[in-house]
């Protein structure tokens, strides 16, 4: 007996080590293995030796048809023969590598290094007839891997029930997340170890517009580290996102386990397949610094080139906008005082309510003060008729894109604003109705075209049209895309808001060239956002893209304008300029009103000459959840920025020049929190003097709680 179970051990060791693959990265510091289990796809991942993931399962779960039908999201014991989890055999494998420099239209690099080792697996279930590829692509900052299904007689067309790709970490590690949802990223995030997810996510989130939680899961990209003496950072998160619902991740705290979870639709199908096709891919970026991960540039390489043949209209954009005074309450969207409208009745026959902010005058104050500030854009919202009633009330035909209010004249304010040198900035708020805005889209873009908009912001606030479909699945993906495509046919850039998170489409889609997916600067007016948030969005929703953050706000406390009242953003003004160079932004807000910046010229004179696209960028010292200092090389000159924000604990930095060219003295403009600065107390306070610097200058700068500091750097001539 002893005999017979040695000699089938061994068998079976031999039997897996045939079907056993390893591939390293072009460093060698990476090694990932992988092989079949008793016929399941598995795993794990190595970074020096040390296993950074463990023996991980791969796979699919399918539905019975094609067609779905009512309660057929109930599995049913009989539906697991239709899944793609198990049962295969290693028919092929294909090894591949590249090592390619190319340049993002904008970036914050110059170029970009793309260098992997590539491991394709084809996988066959004998049972069904039916193969899949699972493809590795181990680089110098981690792995990428996805599924690939070729057409083929028994694959044609399939349902996905759910993606089971697993991702099983050895220790307890701290991780920086926010609760999982179909519909909106608009979270705190939480900081705690992964075993504490489940207790502490029930207590994690607040309300929102739309909003779909998935229980004990949480979203990526997910921030990760292994604390101790040699510490480890892991970062989690998925590329090129496309056909494709987005991605959540199941939390098994007690195994320090993730798996992934896709956006369903009401149906409870995750995705409508049709092969030839390919998944999104999996990331899992590690390095033994947390600089080297807000470094990576994975996300990007694992998208393909833009088709486009044209770029030559993307353009990096500062710009201002009539907003923030509506988000704190100081004026409205609406022109009217009624509270049901339909599109195309005479709105000049309602009752203005006298508090509508795209007026005439206004528009053309605002396109003054940009103008005389070597701003180039200016956006407007609430310039269209539809805002009484947009929002709540599950209405399809809730604005036209194309019909202003009676005291918004489109022609003579872009006429006005182009005599000045500014662009108007279109905005497109669909209030979910994504149907809506696919009918209006072309005459919305001819629009713009005639009077000469360059880009524009839409929104998705509210639960998406149609009905059932939500924010993330794959239908709406899908019209995120076709926005982006029909947009680049009338050469428009989109700064998209309430839309899914990037995962490095930029490459692909270069006119989408921001978007919000998080809690941004809006929210400070409304459950406000703690001082650690600024420190952790770059290692989380920065990874696969730039946000619309709009930061710049001077007038932190809204008593100033609404006596008692509580709320304030949580910063102070010093830490405003920060977040410029922090936060990759080539769509560049000065997020505050024009008043509020006259009274503070010395300090705004920083917004005017930071740069919004960048030849290189130095991460100079950072962790996630306490601190962040950048250093970044404006595209095409010798100038350089730098910028440093903390938590809400008070720190010393010395930042070190040595990133500038040696031999150059360089004058240094810098903007710090005042002594007596407090982000509570006294936020306002804030010291600018200026120091000449070189290559060897190392310099002490003071950041008190939840406050920071920016530097302008440029060549002595």
């Amino acid at each position: 007996m002893k005999k017979f179970t040695i000699g089938a051990a061994l068998l079976t060791m031999m039997f897996n080590g045939a079907n056993a693959q390893n591939l390293k990265s072009p460093d060698g510091k990476f090694e990932m293995n992988f092989q079949l289990k008793n016929g399941v796809p598995v795993y794990n991942l190595k970074y020096n030796g040390n296993v950074v993931v463990e023996d991980s399962k791969l796979g699919l779960r399918l539905f019975k048809d094609s067609s779905i039908k009512f309660a057929s999201e109930i599995a049913k014991p009989e539906d697991a023969s239709f899944d793609l989890n198990n049962g295969f055999t290693k028919t092929a494998e294909k090894r591949d590598s590249k090592n390619e420099t190319w340049q993002p239209i904008l970036g914050e690099k110059k170029n970009y290094i793309n260098n992997y080792n590539e491991l394709a697996l084809t996988l066959n279930q004998t049972s069904s007839d039916r193969s899949i590829v699972v493809k590795f692509r181990l680089f110098n900052d981690g792995l990428g891997f996805r599924y690939e299904f070729p057409q083929q007689k028994n694959l044609n067309y399939f349902v996905i029930r759910e993606e089971d790709s697993e991702i099983d970490f050895p220790t307890d590690m701290k991780a920086w997340w926010i609760v999982a949802d179909y519909d909106s990223q608009e979270y705190q995030y939480q900081t705690t170890k992964i075993s504490e997810i489940p207790t502490q996510w029930s207590k994690a989130f607040d309300s929102n517009a739309s909003q779909t939680l998935v229980k004990n899961a949480v979203q990526s990209p997910l921030m990760l580290k292994k604390e101790g003496k040699e510490p480890l950072y892991v970062n989690v998160g998925e590329a090129a996102v496309l056909d494709y619902p987005a991605s959540h991740l199941e939390v098994d705290a007690q195994n320090f386990k993730f798996k992934t979870h896709l956006t369903a639709d009401r149906q409870g199908a995750k995705g409508y397949i049709q092969t030839p096709t390919v998944t999104p891919w999996r990331t899992i970026i590690v390095a033994p610094k947390a600089e080297d991960v807000m470094d990576s540039k994975m996300m990007f390489n694992l998208n393909e080139p833009t088709k486009y043949k044209d770029t030559s209209y993307i353009k990096p954009t500062k710009y201002m906008g009539v907003w923030w005074e509506m988000i704190i309450g100081k004026s409205q969207w609406a022109y009217s005082t009624a509270d049901n409208v339909h599109i195309g009745e005479d709105f000049s026959k309602l009752t203005p309510n006298g508090k509508h902010a795209a007026n005439n005058t206004k528009v053309k104050e605002y396109i003054d003060f940009a103008a005389a500030n070597g701003f180039g854009g200016l956006l407007i919202e609430g310039w269209n008729t539809g805002w009484e009633d947009w929002f709540g009330h599950s209405k399809e035909f809730v604005f036209d894109f194309i019909t202003p209010y009676p005291d918004f004249d489109i022609k003579m304010l872009n006429d006005y604003a182009h005599s000045k040198g500014i662009n108007l900035i279109m905005h497109h708020e669909t209030s979910g109705s994504a149907t809506n805005y696919e009918r209006w889209a072309d005459d919305a873009f001819k629009l713009m075209n005639k009077y000469g908009y360059k880009s524009v912001k839409t929104g998705y606030v509210g639960d998406i049209i149609p009905r059932g479909e939500h924010h993330y699945s794959q239908w709406t993906i899908n019209h995120f895309y076709r926005i982006a495509e029909k947009a680049n046919d009338y050469k428009i850039m989109v700064n998209s808001h309430e839309s899914v998170r990037p995962g490095g489409e930029s490459r692909t889609y270069p006119n989408w060239i921001s978007a919000e997916a998080a809690r941004g600067t809006e929210y400070e007016a409304f459950g406000g956002n703690k001082p650690d948030h600024q420190t952790i969005l770059p290692f989380t929703r920065w990874m696969g893209g730039s946000m619309d953050y709009t930061p710049g706000i001077f007038q932190t406390k809204l008593d100033y304008y609404f006596p008692g009242d509580k709320r304030f953003v949580q910063t102070t003004l010093a830490k405003q300029l920060g977040l410029y160079v922090v936060m990759y932004m080539p769509l560049q807000m000065a997020a505050d009103l024009p008043e509020n910046y006259a009274k503070h010229m010395d300090a705004f004179q920083f917004i005017k000459d930071v740069a919004a696209d960048w030849d290189d960028t130095k991460i100079l010292s950072a962790e996630p959840g306490d601190y962040i200092h950048t250093a970044r090389k404006a595209k095409g000159t010798d100038n350089w920025f730098v910028g440093g924000v903390t938590d809400e604990n008070p720190r010393d930095f010395t930042v070190d020049f040595s990133f500038l060219d040696k031999g150059k003295k360089y004058e240094a403009t810098i903007y710090e929190d005042g002594k007596d600065a407090d982000y509570i107390n006294n936020p306002q306070s804030y010291k600018i003097y200026k120091k000449t610097v070189d290559s060897k200058t190392k310099l002490p700068v003071h950041l008190v709680r939840s406050g920071g500091y920016a530097i302008s750097v440029k060549p002595v001539k």
